[in-house]
């Protein structure tokens, strides 16, 4: 995650829907915003949860009523991916009835809060040929929102690790906030190898010996923006694959099997292990000080379900200032937008926030 100086969200509440790990949380808090609930029906992840931020969240979103939730500004959400069952007109808040968006949409029609911010896996987009999407759309317009929404890449925001997703942003008309952009991509400065452990002890149960390791000519020299296959097992199926920590992470999965389970195979130190998951955690975002699950199954299972902490923070900056009122002058937005530090292992690298219509080679 990135050290964030002015909290650009400072004197706003939000809530924490369809939790998980908390991840949205940490990223609006390191904002100055406050939490007032939040909601996670999986117990085993509402254990980690408790250990993090002391509450335990509450359970089945379908049956909170919603109008016992706490006033917010802001509603966040990772819902999961659900066709609808559309009529074959479009009716917005209608066509949502028999998933778990609609119990978003029903605490947005409750509390009105002045954003909605959802993330969701990146074939959300195309899911049921558009139509998940479009319904999601239309509710939320229905609602009194405008809607933004972008596929974006981990990798593209100082994170090393192949995971796009679909980010939406949502504002409510009232606020006449109708020019919102998604952060810029910067280029990538660190690679998998600046997030690996140091304590050999922490990891040597997780090398694999295998006699059917087949090595490509490729020389692990050379850092790239990618992936960087090495080598493979047995067939090279999904888990069977080795990377150079010279390159990219692939996307940590929830499930899966293969000898590198859920994090893919690296070659480290000579030898081939698959991702512990405090470096799973670093690759998702999360601080050092972030107690994971005591289950490394469940520990696996959670990041790879996870959001990933830096691009939730680029986002919620861009939200702080277009609610900021820094949208309304583009001059001004430049002026808001500010340098930020990302830290690691006590060491500070300057990242400078791009303005839209810069590219990066």
């Amino acid at each position: 995650m990135i050290n964030i100086e002015e909290k650009l969200l400072d004197g706003h509440t939000f809530i924490d829907l369809f939790a998980g790990l908390g991840g949205f949380r940490i990223a609006l808090e390191s904002l100055g915003a406050r939490c007032v609930y939040s909601n996670e029906w999986d117990k085993y992840a509402q254990k980690v949860y408790e250990k993090n931020f002391g509450e335990t969240p509450e359970g089945d979103i379908t049956k909170v009523d919603e109008k016992t939730i706490p006033n917010h500004d802001i509603l966040c959400a990772g819902f999961p991916c659900q066709a609808f069952s559309i009529s074959g007109k479009q009716r917005g808040f209608e066509d949502s009835r028999g998933t778990l968006f609609f119990d978003v949409a029903r605490i947005v029609r409750e509390k009105k809060p002045k954003v909605v911010f959802m993330e969701n896996v990146k074939n959300f987009a195309m899911h049921d040929n558009g139509n998940t999407l479009a319904v999601v759309k239309n509710t939320m317009e229905d609602l009194g929102y405008t809607f933004y929404q972008k596929v974006l890449n981990a990798v593209d925001y100082g994170v090393p690790q192949k995971r796009e997703r679909i980010y939406m942003v949502c504002f409510r008309k009232d606020l006449q906030i109708n020019n919102f952009r998604f952060p810029a991509p910067f280029r990538l400065q660190k690679h998998v190898e600046d997030f690996l452990l140091n304590e050999e002890r922490m990891v040597e149960d997780l090398y694999v010996h295998r006699n059917d390791v087949k090595l490509s000519t490729v020389k692990d020299e050379i850092y790239s923006n990618k992936t960087i296959r090495l080598g493979i097992v047995n067939k090279g199926g999904q888990g069977e694959r080795i990377y150079s920590t010279k390159g990219i992470a692939v996307t940590l999965s929830a499930y899966g099997g293969g000898a590198f389970a859920k994090t893919g195979g690296y070659l480290i130190n000579g030898k081939f292990r698959r991702l512990h998951p405090r470096e799973c955690a670093r690759i998702m975002g999360y601080p050092d000080s972030y107690q994971l699950s005591s289950n490394r199954n469940q520990a696996y299972k959670q990041f790879g379900n996870s959001v990933v902490i830096d691009v939730l923070q680029y986002i919620g900056q861009k939200i702080g200032l277009y609610i900021g009122g820094c949208s309304k002058d583009s001059r001004k937005e430049q002026k808001c937008l500010y340098s930020s530090e990302l830290m690691k292992d006590g060491k500070t690298e300057q990242l400078v926030f791009l303005e839209e219509s810069s590219k990066y080679e």
